[in-house]
C-alpha cells in the first residue's frame, strides 16, 4: 500500500509538471467546459483529441471529465437546475420550484445545482446563465421566452469598521493605493500584513502573512496567487456579494498580494454556479488592464501581474485548495497528500498562495491604512471584521459585517431582528460547520477561538436556519449524502463512510431499523482521524453535535445495543 500512495503522488506530480508546458493560458480542464457547452457534456470523440493535444491518458481525461456535475455524462441535456443546497433545503421550497419547471421543461431536462448563493430567499434556480430566486419561480414562463435576468436584493449591513462593505472609492483612488505600494519594499508590505493578524477567511483561520513568506522565500522561476472564489458552502454568499459588488478590492488584493509574494500571475477559480459573478470580474479585470493596473509593468513600476479567469464546473471539493490546484492542471480534483504545502510546491509544483475571496479584498485596506489600523478592529487573535451570510428565515436577510468579537446574539437580534419563525438550531459555517442549538447562541462570539472552545466552527461563517417544523434526523442526512456526492473518492473514510452513514440514516427513517449508535460513533471516529482534508473530516462535527444537543429528538433512530444484521 505505501508503494501504491507514493506512486500515485508521483504520478499526480508528473502530470502537473506536464500541465505547466502550457501553464495557464490554455488548460485541459477549460477546453473540457468548452467541449461541453453544447450538449452538457464532452464527447468522447473531443476527449481523444484532447488526450493527445495534451499529452495525457484516456484514464486521466475521462476521470476528470466524468467527475464535475456540469461535465459528466448524467448532465447532457439539462437545461434548467434546482438549487439543492441546505437553505433552500430547510426552507421547503423547492419541490413547489421543480413542480413549476416542470410546466415548461421535461424532468429529464431539469438538474440539480449546490448551491446558488440565493439563500436570502430560496426558491432558487438557474437557466440559460443567469440564478433566480425569491418569486421569480412565479414568472417562469416570461423569464423561459425572454430569458431576462432579475437581479436578487437584500441588506448588506454593517457594524464596527465596516471594512469589507465600505463605498468603492473608485479605480483612481484605488490606483493611488496600488502606486503608493509598489514604490515600497515588498517585506515592509509583508510586515504590515503581519501587524494586521489576518487570517485566512475561507474556515482554516491560517494566517495569510505566512503562506506569502513562504511562497516568496522558496526559490522558483514563476509563483502563483491563486484566489479560490469556488464558494461551495451551501448558506454563504459572502464572496458572491464581495465580487459582484466589490470585485475592485478583489482585484487588488490578488495584486497586492503578488507583489509580496513575488508572483506574477493571479488566477481566479469561479464557480460555475455564480454567473452573475463571472461577468462581474471580467468587467472589472477589463477596467484594471485599461487602467494599467494590471498586465506588464503596472503603473510604471517595473512589476508586472496578469489574472487569468477559470470557470470551474460544480465541485465543492474544489474549495479544498489542493484539489483546487489538480483541478486547474486538468487532472481528477483529488486532495493532495501534504506536505509539501502549496505555498512551497503548487501549482504546476510551482510555489503558490491559495486564499479565498473574503481574505484577499482585505488586503487594500491593510496596505492603505497599515495594519495596526486593521488589527484595531477584532479581538487580539481574531482581528478584522467578518462577513456573514444570514438565510430567508432572519427578518432581515442579507449580508452582514461585523468587528471579530462581536456576539452573535447583537446580529441575530438587534441587527438581523430575529427569526420569522421557531428555530431550533443554526448551522454556522458550511456543511461541515458546527450545529448551534438557539440555547447556546448566547455563549458565542464571532471569532474562531470562541467558536472553537465551544465546539464549533465559525468557517465561512454562513448561518443556515433549521427551523423547528424540519426534522433532524433528516438534516443530518443531507450532510451524508452532501458529502458523499462531493467526494473526491481519493481516501476511502471519506468516499465509504459518508455513504454508508447516509444508507443507515435513511433506513432509519423508512421503517423499524435503528442505527447502532456504537459503530455510528466508531463511523464518525474513523472519518475524523483517516480522512485526508476537512470534508470527510469535518463531516462529523455537525453530527456530533446533532447528537450531543437533540439527543431526545434523535433517540428514536438510535440504539445502544448490539449492530443489526438487515
Amino acid at each position: 500500500m505505501p508503494y501504491f500512495v507514493s506512486s500515485r503522488e508521483f504520478m499526480s506530480k508528473n502530470l502537473s509538471h506536464l500541465a505547466g508546458r502550457k501553464g495557464v493560458n490554455q488548460t485541459l480542464f477549460e477546453e473540457l467546459g468548452v467541449a461541453a457547452r453544447l450538449s452538457g457534456t464532452p464527447s468522447r470523440e473531443r476527449m481523444e483529441e484532447l488526450r493527445k493535444e495534451f499529452l495525457v491518458g484516456k484514464a486521466s481525461v475521462y476521470g476528470t471529465a466524468t467527475f464535475y456535475d456540469f461535465l459528466k455524462p448524467e448532465n447532457q441535456g439539462k437545461k434548467v437546475y434546482v438549487c439543492n443546497g441546505s437553505a433552500c433545503l430547510c426552507a421547503g421550497t423547492q419541490p413547489a420550484v421543480r413542480q413549476k419547471l416542470e410546466q415548461h421543461f421535461k424532468s429529464e431536462e431539469i438538474g440539480e445545482m449546490c448551491c446558488l448563493g440565493r439563500c436570502h430567499e430560496n426558491s432558487a434556480f438557474y437557466y440559460q446563465g443567469n440564478n433566480y430566486s425569491g418569486k421569480a419561480i412565479d414568472q417562469v414562463a416570461a423569464i423561459v421566452k425572454t430569458k431576462e435576468s432579475i437581479a436578487d436584493s437584500y441588506a448588506v449591513v454593517s457594524r464596527g469598521a465596516g471594512i469589507l462593505t465600505r463605498k468603492f472609492p473608485g479605480l483612481e483612488a484605488y490606483a493611488s493605493v496600488l502606486s503608493a505600494a509598489l514604490k515600497r519594499n515588498p517585506v515592509e508590505l509583508l510586515g504590515e500584513l503581519k501587524t494586521s493578524g489576518l487570517k485566512g477567511r475561507g474556515g482554516a483561520g491560517f494566517p495569510m502573512a505566512i503562506k506569502l513568506e513562504t511562497c516568496r522565500n522558496t526559490p522558483a522561476e514563476q509563483r502563483f496567487i491563486v484566489c479560490n472564489a469556488d464558494e461551495g458552502d451551501p448558506g454563504a454568499f459572502s464572496d458572491r456579494y464581495l465580487m459582484e459588488h466589490q470585485p475592485h478590492s478583489l482585484l487588488l488584493g490578488m495584486i497586492l498580494a503578488g507583489r509580496m509574494a513575488d508572483a506574477t500571475v493571479g488566477v481566479i477559480y469561479l464557480r460555475a454556479e455564480y454567473p452573475e459573478s463571472i461577468r462581474s470580474i471580467e468587467k472589472a479585470l477589463k477596467e484594471l488592464e485599461t487602467a494599467r493596473m494590471s498586465g506588464e509593468n503596472i503603473l510604471s513600476s517595473g512589476f508586472s501581474f496578469r489574472f487569468k479567469l477559470i470557470q470551474a464546473q460544480g465541485a465543492y471539493i474544489c474549495g479544498e485548495e489542493t484539489a483546487l490546484l489538480s483541478s486547474i492542471e486538468g487532472q481528477r480534483p483529488e486532495v493532495r497528500v501534504r506536505p509539501p504545502f502549496p505555498a512551497q510546491q503548487g501549482l504546476f509544483n510551482l510555489p503558490t498562495v491559495v486564499n479565498n475571496v473574503e481574505t484577499l479584498a482585505n488586503l487594500p485596506y491593510i496596505i492603505e491604512y497599515g495594519g495596526k489600523a486593521f488589527a484595531a478592529a477584532g479581538t487580539a487573535r481574531s482581528t478584522g471584521t467578518k462577513l456573514l451570510s444570514l438565510d430567508g428565515f432572519f427578518r432581515k436577510p442579507g449580508l452582514y459585517e461585523v468587528d471579530m468579537g462581536t456576539p452573535l446574539k447583537t446580529v441575530i437580534e438587534e441587527m438581523a431582528g430575529g427569526f420569522c419563525e421557531p428555530v431550533k438550531a443554526l448551522h454556522i459555517g458550511g456543511p461541515l460547520g458546527g450545529l448551534v442549538p438557539v440555547s447556546k447562541v448566547g455563549d458565542l462570539t464571532i471569532d474562531f477561538e470562541s467558536f472553537a472552545q465551544h465546539g464549533f466552527l465559525l468557517g465561512h461563517a454562513s448561518i443556515v436556519c433549521i427551523p423547528e417544523r424540519f426534522p433532524l434526523i433528516q438534516y443530518i442526512e443531507h450532510l451524508f449524502a452532501f458529502t458523499a456526492h462531493e467526494s473526491c473518492g481519493k481516501c476511502f473514510p471519506c468516499r465509504l463512510g459518508s455513504t454508508r452513514g447516509q444508507e443507515m440514516l435513511a433506513k432509519a427513517q423508512e421503517g423499524n431499523y435503528k442505527v447502532d449508535r456504537v459503530l455510528f460513533d466508531d463511523l464518525l471516529e474513523t472519518l475524523t482521524v483517516g480522512s485526508l482534508c476537512m470534508l470527510g473530516g469535518g463531516l462529523p462535527l455537525p453530527v456530533k453535535n446533532a447528537l450531543q444537543y437533540f439527543e431526545h429528538e434523535l433517540q428514536p433512530y438510535f440504539t445502544h445495543g448490539e449492530s443489526q444484521r438487515s
